[in-house]
């Protein structure tokens, strides 16, 4: 009983026949096709060159179909027996296509490059455990095919995307980028960052109790990250402005308006007071220094215009927390 529990369902590559391994290997095209065409839809309106070196690659594995195919009817006649990668054991597999929207520009080059890389080991690896001449034969040409197709893309990369156009899709991809997550993720982090230092440094004064410091902190961090998450959101769908999904900027801005907040606040779960006031100020610190290095790195600002600004605004609030606290 426990051995058929525990049986796999996959065959061994060992096992297969030489039919089904070209029946395996026309499936594997066919499914490698398909996702690069895949890819291309998806890039086609932002990045149109690089979509059309995917549409070339999918007609490259079209190409290695038929080829296929022709040599299946040679040997075997017309019925290609019904086997895929995920029928065995030790082949790589391929992630749906509802896993693979919304890749950025250079996860789809990479992922195509993986798959050519995946597809060419496993041939290799396969002929070294095969003892038929004929099946060992036909793995290494797969196998050497796997390798040609990292050339061909390569070529057809340089035909279609020379040097230029790809800086001109990496500048539309970082852009983009910046837009869907560092713009709101900053505005995030510099509000949870600034705006929670009066109520914190008040209460931390004011009550001298690290534990009421800290619940303070905590609510005023999720309570202003849940606003500005909501606000980010709501106020602009993408579409005309390009900035990317609403859910997506809610999320960054939502997450780093809390981090902001909780960087400041989670010293205070230290009972010492002054030991707590003392780490917090050093982490506000380094807030403000991440903020004015994010302006500096993606907003282009430079960096001592930056540092002056967000020191003088955070040192104006924290002194305002503080003098309201004793007071």
């Amino acid at each position: 009983m426990l051995p058929q529990f525990f049986r796999s369902f996959k065959r061994s590559f060992k096992s297969l026949s030489e039919q089904e391994i070209l029946a395996l290997a026309i499936a594997s095209e066919e499914d490698d096709a398909r996702i690069y065409r895949a890819y291309a839809d998806q890039l086609k309106a932002a990045y149109p060159a690089s979509a059309q070196v995917l549409e070339d690659m999918a007609e490259v594995e079209n190409t290695h179909r038929k080829s296929l195919i022709e040599i299946h009817r040679e040997r075997f006649g017309e019925r290609i027996p019904l086997i895929r990668r995920e029928h065995v054991q030790g082949f790589y597999e391929r992630k749906p296509d509802w896993l693979r929207k919304n890749l950025s520009l250079e996860a789809v080059r990479q992922e195509a490059e993986t798959m050519e890389e995946q597809a060419y080991r496993f041939y290799v690896e396969a002929a070294k455990q095969t003892s038929d001449a004929s099946t060992r034969q036909l793995l290494g040409d797969l196998a050497l095919a796997e390798q040609g197709h990292e050339d061909i893309a390569r070529m057809l990369g340089d035909k279609h995307t020379p040097e230029g156009v790809k800086d001109a899709e990496d500048d539309t991809a970082r852009r983009q980028f910046v837009l869907t997550y560092v713009q709101p993720g900053l505005a995030g982090l510099m509000d949870g960052s600034v705006s929670t230092l009066a109520p914190i440094f008040a209460a931390a004064f004011a009550t001298q109790d690290t534990w009421q410091t800290f619940l303070v902190g905590l609510s005023a961090s999720v309570g202003a990250g849940i606003s500005m998450g909501f606000t980010e959101a709501a106020h602009d769908d993408g579409k005309i402005s390009g900035r990317g999904s609403p859910i997506k900027r809610g999320l960054a801005c939502g997450i780093m308006t809390t981090l902001g907040g909780l960087g400041h606040a989670l010293p205070y779960l230290i009972p010492q007071f002054w030991t707590a006031t003392i780490t917090a100020v050093v982490i506000v610190f380094f807030e403000l220094w991440a903020i004015a290095f994010i302006q500096n790195r993606y907003m282009e600002t430079p960096f001592l215009r930056a540092a002056f600004q967000v020191v003088v605004g955070g040192g104006l609030v924290l002194a305002a927390g503080i003098l309201i606290g004793h007071g």
